[in-house]
């Protein structure tokens, strides 16, 4: 059998989620002439943030999946691989076919790692027995199924001591879980119990105030400091570790939805690339790697301190885009992301608190009115029309 043939290209993107796509499509609507590449395995592209709903009941999960090879940009390869190794003093990467690929400007866009085999249990537990969870493709129907059918007891939310995809949307579920029940007549015979590994509901005190009182008002047990360690399927126990104290506290649940623990690639924890947490290493502000000039990192697998959403994405692409041109220039580089991210929070069917911020935890709204307020018409900008702007201008280098 022949190696595969080494290839060059000016430009090489590693990841064809949200991240790499868009830096894609806007890198060629920018300069037709580049020879680029995005690596990408997988023949499905999903928007993900339309998985709250899904396990919700309100769309079909199938409205979140589209081809992949719909959205690789005109005159761009797409080299169905995986990345195995980062060489970024040789300028190259490895794939899985032992594939050598050179590049004279790299973009790192893999995402994030779910760690679904560091919960003891949860892989043997999910998918049935009444363990759910909305971060997978797979799975994400039977939240759903669990929700619509409990009948009360315990409806256990979990939160990891990790980075996550949108740090609400474990709560999320629970809030909308919650409505269902209210409409089902179940809520009365039910404990609905949010156990986190974060010390507050969220981070930036605007939008934490409007949760706290939202939970509050359902009458939700929140309990803050709990690591889900263990899921124990087949007597509905759930184990977790109390951060400050070490103890073990045991829940049992009658519906359990885990939001796994995340990190960064394995691939790139194991690279030059990597930050002492795992991240690619990037300046905050330029998104430039810091140890490699012709390299840059945006999203999820960045290492920025900033909430990992398509939102931020949305921020990010832009400013690599630029910098990325003015790299290849010999330009300095003027374009500066200020951490903006954004995580539209939904309390209930029809109520969204949409939270927007930037690296100092400042809110930066985008509407002219209070958005730490739950609101009819912020549900239905996310509902309706962010995926949309996602699929029709977002992926294709637009807004």
């Amino acid at each position: 059998m022949s190696m595969p043939l080494d290839k060059h290209y000016q430009v090489l993107i590693v990841g064809g989620g949200t991240a790499g796509i868009t830096v894609a499509a806007r890198l060629r609507r920018r300069n037709k002439r580049l020879t680029m590449a995005v690596v990408e395995p997988s023949t499905k592209h999903y928007y993900q943030p339309l998985w709250t709903l899904v396990g919700a009941g309100v769309f079909p999960k199938e409205q979140s999946e589209r081809a992949e090879s719909a959205f690789i940009p005109p005159d761009t390869d797409w080299i169905q691989e995986s990345i195995t190794e980062f060489c970024p003093e040789s300028n190259c990467v490895v794939t899985n076919i032992g594939r050598t690929i050179r590049y004279d400007h790299l973009v790192v866009a893999l995402g994030i790692q779910i760690d679904w085999s560091k919960i003891r249990g949860l892989r043997e537990s999910l998918g049935h027995d009444a363990v759910c969870s909305n971060y997978a493709y797979r799975y994400v129907d039977y939240t759903w199924e669990c929700i619509r059918n409990f009948r009360g007891g315990t409806a256990l939310f979990t939160m990891p001591n990790t980075a996550v995809k949108c740090g609400g949307a474990p709560q999320k579920i629970m809030y909308l879980a919650d409505d269902h029940f209210r409409k089902s007549g179940v809520r009365e015979k039910s404990n609905v119990v949010f156990a986190s590994a974060q010390g507050s509901l969220f981070a930036v005190e605007k939008y934490r105030k409007t949760l706290e009182e939202v939970a509050a008002r359902k009458q939700i047990d929140v309990r803050f400091k709990l690591s889900l360690v263990e899921v124990r399927g087949a007597v509905k126990e759930a184990v977790f570790e109390h951060l400050d104290t070490k103890e073990q506290v045991v829940i049992p649940y009658d519906l359990l939805h885990v939001t796994p623990p995340m990190s960064a690639p394995d691939v790139i924890k194991n690279s030059p690339l990597a930050n002492p947490t795992g991240w690619v290493e990037v300046d905050k502000f330029t998104l430039r790697h810091a140890r490699f000039a012709n390299v840059f990192g945006l999203g999820d697998c960045s290492g920025l301190p900033t909430s990992k959403t398509g939102a931020a994405i949305r921020k990010q692409a832009p400013v690599v885009v630029e910098n990325l041109l003015s790299a290849i220039e010999g330009k300095p580089l003027t374009a500066q992301y200020d951490g903006y991210t954004s995580c539209p929070v939904v309390t209930g069917y029809g109520r969204l608190v949409l939270a927007e911020f930037d690296y100092e935890g400042e809110p930066s709204e985008t509407f002219p009115f209070d958005q730490s307020k739950e609101r009819l018409s912020m549900y239905l900008l996310k509902a309706y029309a962010l995926p949309r702007l996602y699929w029709g201008a977002m992926l294709r280098g637009f807004g």
